[in-house]
């Protein structure tokens, strides 16, 4: 069991840079670090807490609660559709599978939610009944359940994604129609398997993101992470009926009160140096991850503290030199 104590004694023992690693090929992104290896690719999955398109403070055991909740989503939907997953030699490393990677995001969402000026309920409110070719009817109220799940795809950029309907991907001629439709099976059934299994355990998988590719014998594969606390929405669902009906927001078991804090103490968009997060909130967000890994996977969350983060990530990736 991982208890708070564990936590503040590992606050400096985080995974925020994996260059000393000496991997060849690398691509830094906001959480997850990529080597290129020729055949497969290594991604580590950080520490990092990014917010604002800023690293907010580093996370300890955050980066081996994503890995491993993507390797038991990969595991549980191997069924449905193909994943990249080759080994898991690390609690914060996979090897992946290299594959020609999609250019569209497929955001599946049943719950008609969300607080951002792309989100689904604010275009909703601010009067738009059809989002990215989804016809939905009127007087609908945030945090409604769809009558079933939409996808509202979004184009992948370096600045910012747009929204875009399936009508437009294939007349754009980023996806062709027959695998389009292929596609949109793939991620309504690995959508259909999540919320089975986030119900099982108490809990309402609202909506989510996947990133899917192709490999070398033209297959669909499953790439990147798969609902994960960062790529997921959540909600506890005990009590999601009642507080729907007060008019209240869900509950949920998220990483909010940290950008608030930022938000009030500074200007996370402007200011050129950030003040460091209080050792307090750092500690509960790594025990909310915690906390979502186990309600996720219904198992406890195991931890190694005898070896540092980076003495063990050399250890365990030394054959990949």
């Amino acid at each position: 069991m991982t208890t708070i104590e564990t936590i503040r004694a590992n606050l400096h023992n985080c995974l925020d840079d994996t260059s000393s690693l000496n991997l060849p090929n690398g691509k830094k992104g906001k959480v997850r670090d990529t080597y290129d290896l020729g055949d497969s690719l290594v991604l580590i999955t950080t520490d990092r807490q990014s917010a604002f398109d800023r690293i907010l403070a580093s996370v300890p055991f955050k980066g081996q609660v994503l890995n491993q909740v993507s390797e038991f989503w990969f595991e549980q939907t191997k069924d449905i559709v193909r994943n990249h997953v080759l080994e898991v030699p690390d609690p914060n490393v996979t090897i992946g599978m290299k594959c020609q990677v999609l250019p569209i995001e497929f955001v599946v969402r049943g719950y008609l939610t969300g607080s951002t000026s792309t989100s689904a309920w604010t275009q909703y409110n601010r009067g738009l009944r059809d989002i990215c070719g989804n016809k939905l009817p009127d007087g609908m109220v945030k945090n409604q359940k769809l009558e079933h799940p939409i996808l509202t795809p979004t184009t992948k950029s370096e600045e910012h994604d747009e929204s875009i309907s399936a009508e437009e991907i294939v007349a754009q001629g980023l996806i062709e129609e027959s695998l389009w439709k292929k596609l949109e099976e793939i991620v309504f059934a690995l959508f259909a398997r999540g919320q089975r299994i986030a119900a099982r355990n108490g809990l309402i998988l609202v909506d989510t993101k996947y990133e899917l590719g192709i490999d070398r014998e033209r297959n669909v594969v499953l790439v990147d992470e798969i609902h994960t606390p960062d790529s997921s929405r959540y909600w506890i669902a005990e009590s999601y009926e009642k507080r729907f009906t007060e008019g209240l927001e869900p509950e949920s078991i998220d990483k909010e009160f940290l950008r608030l804090w930022f938000k009030e103490h500074c200007d996370p968009y402007n200011d050129p140096e950030l003040p460091p997060a209080p050792d307090d909130l750092v500690v509960e967000v790594s025990l909310r991850y915690i906390q979502l890994y186990e309600r996720i996977t219904g198992r406890q969350f195991e931890v190694d503290t005898t070896t540092p983060i980076q003495e063990r990530l050399e250890k365990n990736l030394a054959k990949l030199k």
